[in-house]
């Protein structure tokens, strides 16, 4: 990287780092709220009824606590997230098993719990469906006049006449689960009356989301509806949509009660109500020639929403535009549908669809390397997309060959050629090693022209002393208020212990859109450096740059002449990009990210446990702004992938509910569940993005799953249709083998 940078290219640690390792940050459950009573949720055990009605006990009365009903919400009776189909509260409609029914705000838990037991529903039970078959099926209309909650369809070349041309035609049906985003610090709001309007405070993703909501359900303008950002505990997308649903709660009761209110999930509470990764059945029918090129591919992908839209409309569009991998394939179909469900809303997970998609895509491309004695690495590098070559969609490729790039750098950190062969002609015994290579991509930011119509903004300050970032990206573990500092001292010319990262405040913050989407670095970065970059221009006055201690005197000289130093700063782009929102077509993306993974596993032929043992990732992420940092997403979001292809078996009981109540019930990757890593980074900086940054966040959890499941079948020789592929489902397939496929 050379002189080109001060700062950007940097490994440094995260700023937030030691105080939360020496237990110093203030999660909301550990701040102090004076007279702050508490709220709880009365839900339905019932997955699909009518409420006929609510009553209380006399004991309610006797605790003092205070009840909302849907009659009592003063706005709308929903919240809005993409639509306004989700209910604050079921009035009479009940659609899933834990939907809220009433609120519930005392001055303790103990009165609380007394309280709820003291609210008494009628509900006419309804039969309800649990599966996408039966809503496809119509067996029940639960959601609009079809079930079908979003559907797109695209095709570019002549389908037909590419099955014509064809070798071999190779079909798979393959299917994803649910899983749980299992972030440390569970979902949290507190809130109260501040004169005419609301203040919320809690553990969020986007505080403009719960502006929104809030505002809608109270029906207030938007500037009597304040929120800010406790210290949060992880996220990794489940806090997206859900703290815009408990601060409707919070708010709610705060509203009626005249009281502060807190309300923080136990884990099993939390478990059971909180979004999951959507999961899927997906249907690849591709022709290939002798070779291993691609010649046709018809995909049908289908997403369980569960009871409301929520955020599956975005969810499903990423799983759609991603179906195709990082391949090019002249001759495409892709119909893709989300069906409704009586089951808890499902909603994002970093990767947010393009994991569903992808894994179904890597696997249909090891199926026809199998079924035409191809390495799996090779069939991949033959069909890789190219600059020049157009996406489905009919999106250019303007970038290096990236694909192509991560595939070789994994193939040689993993030393892939020469392990597949050695592991193929292992012995028997009870372990036995096997190696899986994958390939994925993200677009980075929202799809289309999201990005445009968003309004990125970011604000900055001279207080005198320090210069401060003002955005309403969170940091929420990802590492945000280091990378944004960071960048803003580059664009400055400022020492980096001269800017301060403020916590958003809604009431002080410019929107610079939610914290989702890998779009923080990427296009907040980049408004954080257009406002950096208008302020020094205010400063210097036309005069000759400045920078450091230099800079700072500058600042304070303009602070006093002028009485204030702030200026805005926006995420404007320039490359010319067209989107057809009514046909879905064009530009979806400014860039793209890539990874490539290689995982060798260890599978006990006794327990059928599977161990990753070593795993390579290469991945092209424009311009890593803090090396190290990337490095940690990446290891992080791969081993995710990882829990989800194997251990990580969720699912709905009888009833729609949840299958873990709690943590001993469900499983996820721990550090006995790493491997030793090698990672080497990328880079083809991307025009769009903040110093040339691309998306990163959800890139690692893309393409680990497809690796680490071929890496199952390479050594037990099976051939896997789902993740997660349990131990279990591995002791099936080898029963099923050895049995004749029977």
């Amino acid at each position: 990287m050379g002189e080109e940078f001060r700062i950007i290219g940097k490994s440094l640690p995260r700023f937030d780092g030691p105080v939360k390792v020496a237990g110093e940050s203030r999660f909301l459950a550990d701040i102090d709220i004076p007279d702050c009573w508490v709220g709880g949720v009365v839900r339905s055990d019932t997955p699909r009824g009518l409420l006929k009605g609510i009553r209380t006990l006399p004991a309610f009365e006797e605790t003092g606590a205070v009840l909302v009903t849907a009659a009592d919400i003063p706005g709308e009776n929903c919240v809005a997230i993409v639509r306004r189909d989700y209910p604050a509260l079921a009035a009479p409609d009940i659609n899933y098993a834990t939907q809220a029914l009433a609120l519930v705000a005392a001055p303790d838990r103990e009165r609380l719990a007394r309280a709820a037991a003291a609210v008494e529903v009628d509900i006419e039970p309804l039969p309800p469906i649990f599966t996408v078959e039966e809503s496809e099926a119509r067996k029940e209309l639960i959601w609009g006049e079809d079930n079908l909650i979003d559907h797109y369809r695209t095709e570019r070349g002549e389908l037909e006449k590419g099955f014509a041309e064809a070798d071999m035609v190779v079909e798979g049906e393959w299917e994803t689960g649910l899983q749980e985003q299992l972030y440390l610090e569970t979902q949290g709001m507190a809130a109260w009356r501040s004169g005419d309007g609301i203040e919320l405070l809690g553990s969020m993703q986007c505080p403009f989301y719960v502006v929104n909501a809030v505002s809608v359900a109270l029906g207030l303008p938007h500037e009597k509806v304040t929120v800010r950002q406790s210290v949060t505990g992880g996220a990794f997308g489940g806090k997206e949509d859900y703290p815009s649903i408990l601060g409707v709660y919070a708010a709610l009761l705060a509203w009626k009660s005249g009281r502060k209110v807190k309300m923080i999930y136990e884990r099993s509470e939390d478990l059971l109500v909180s979004p999951k990764r959507h999961p899927s059945k997906s249907r690849y029918r591709m022709g290939l020639t002798k070779e291993g090129k691609i010649t046709a591919l018809d995909v049908d992908i289908r997403l369980d929403a569960g009871a409301y839209t929520t955020l599956s409309r975005v969810v499903l569009q990423r799983t759609h535009l991603h179906a195709a991998g990082c391949y090019y394939v002249p001759n495409i179909r892709i119909e893709s549908r989300a069906w409704a469900t009586n089951t808890p809303p499902n909603g994002a997970f970093r990767g947010f669809g393009a994991p569903q998609a992808i894994f179904a895509m890597e696997r249909t491309m090891d199926l026809a390397a199998e079924r035409l004695g191809i390495d799996p690495l090779d069939i991949r590098l033959l069909n890789t997309i190219k600059h020049g070559d157009r996406f489905p969609y009919g999106q250019i490729m303007r970038e290096g060959n990236n694909a192509e790039a991560v595939l070789l750098k994994a193939a040689e950190l993993s030393d892939y050629r020469r392990r597949r062969e050695l592991l193929s002609h292992q012995g028997g015994g009870r372990l036995r090693r096997g190696i899986g290579i994958s390939l994925g991509l993200h677009g980075g930011g929202f799809t289309g022209s999201g990005e445009e119509k968003m309004g990125t903004t970011a604000k900055v300050t001279f207080d005198g002393e320090k210069f401060r970032i003002y955005t309403s990206s969170t940091e929420m573990g990802q590492g945000a208020s280091t990378v944004l500092p960071m960048v803003a001292a580059e664009a400055l010319g400022a020492e980096l212990e001269d800017v301060l990262y403020i916590e958003p405040d809604s009431s002080r913050t410019p929107n610079t859109g939610p914290t989702v989407a890998s779009r923080t670095t990427m296009y907040a970065g980049k408004a954080v450096q257009d406002a950096c970059e208008n302020l020094k221009k205010m400063i210097e006055n036309g005069g000759a740059p400045l920078a450091g201690k230099a800079l700072t005197e500058a600042a304070k000289k303009y602070l006093r002449d002028n009485g204030r130093a702030e200026a805005l700063g926006y995420n404007i782009f320039t490359d010319g990009q067209s989107w057809d929102e009514e046909n879905f077509t064009g530009d979806a993306y400014h860039g793209y990210a890539w990874i490539a993974n290689a995982v060798e596993i260890e599978l006990d032929m006794d327990s059928y446990e599977a161990t990753p043992r070593f795993a390579a990732i290469a991945a092209e992420v424009g311009r890593a702004i803090n090396p190290m940092q990337a490095k940690a997403q990446l290891t992080g979001g791969v081993l995710q992938a990882f829990g989800w292809a194997h251990i990580e078996d969720l699912k709905v009981d009888a009833n729609g509910r949840y299958t873990a109540a709690h943590m001993n019930a469900y499983m996820a990757p721990t550090t006995l569940d790493t491997p030793e890593w090698k990672v080497e980074l990328l880079e083809d900086p991307c025009p769009a993005g903040c110093y040339g940054a691309k998306g990163l966040g959800e890139l690692p959890c893309d393409a680990g799953a497809a690796a680490f499941v071929a890496a199952i079948d390479h050594a037990a020789q099976i051939f896997s249709h789902c993740a997660p592929m349990t131990g279990e489902k591995i002791f099936e397939a080898i029963e099923k083998r050895d049995n004749g496929g029977e």
